[in-house]
């Protein structure tokens, strides 16, 4: 059963008496494990696509189905809880809280979790996660204090302490220099190949595509390319670091 199953999907939005077609009938199984990177101009429809398989946004027709279940039209409160349990979300500007330290970040998903966590459990998940991205020793700073590449391990570790199934990565390099970018591409292969995680990762850069076990090209709202890729290999690049297993 595939992690993620479009099904003819549609977005429609209305922009005064215009109408923008975001999607035009996208079709696409992820499976289990895949890595796969969505590329397009900007325009393409990827950050829509992207939105709808992060349960931020509904399609106007057509079907998603995450884990055998759609959820195309489930309301609110019901797609915040898929997000709060299936779905890490890394963001290409960090999103973390200017006056909470790293651990404080990374436990806010666990405030959402249901039943409620108890505090020791969460501070436990959450320095888990920590140190899983090299960072456990950064743990009590806050993000002013933290390098860009430190910041964006503290997001992935935020993304990771719910144990989801999907990591949903949007231009998560966006803000790095070269040398940070590939620390985190090789933290996101790493997760895909020792935890088995699914990774789908929206980007411009085809270098950063390349890391990919499969790239997929969108514009105008439809895939005009769907192609497996031998992915990246950075195991030689400068400045490894060892990604221990969460949970």
């Amino acid at each position: 059963m595939p992690v993620i199953s479009l099904q003819n999907l549609k977005k429609i939005y209305k922009l005064g008496d215009n109408t923008v077609n975001a999607l035009r009938g996208v079709s696409l199984d992820i499976e289990e494990g895949e890595f796969v990177a969505i590329t397009g101009p900007s325009g393409s429809g990827k950050s829509t696509m992207m939105h709808i398989l992060g349960c931020l946004d509904r399609p106007t027709e057509g079907h998603y189905l995450l884990n055998g279940k759609d959820v195309s039209n489930l309301s609110r409160d019901e797609l915040a809880d898929i997000r709060n349990r299936q779905i890490g979300f890394v963001f290409q500007g960090f999103n973390l809280l200017p006056r909470t330290t790293a651990a404080e970040n990374v436990e806010v998903p666990l405030l959402y979790s249901r039943p409620v966590m108890a505090a020791t459990e969460r501070r436990e998940r959450a320095l888990e996660a920590l140190k899983a991205m090299g960072l456990s020793d950064r743990a009590f700073h806050h993000p002013s204090q933290l390098s860009g590449g430190q910041q964006q391990r503290v997001a992935i570790a935020r993304a990771l302490v719910n144990r989801p199934t999907l990591i949903l990565a949007d231009e998560p390099t966006g803000n790095l220099d070269t040398a940070t970018s590939i620390e985190v591409m090789r933290l996101l292969q790493e997760l895909r190949e020792k935890q088995g995680i699914t990774i789908v990762l929206i980007t411009h850069e085809p270098d950063i595509a390349a890391y990919g076990t499969r790239i997929i090209a969108v514009r105008d709202g439809v895939i005009i390319s769907d192609k497996p890729n031998e992915p990246r290999r950075v195991e030689d690049e400068p400045m490894p670091l060892p990604l221990a297993a969460v949970g």
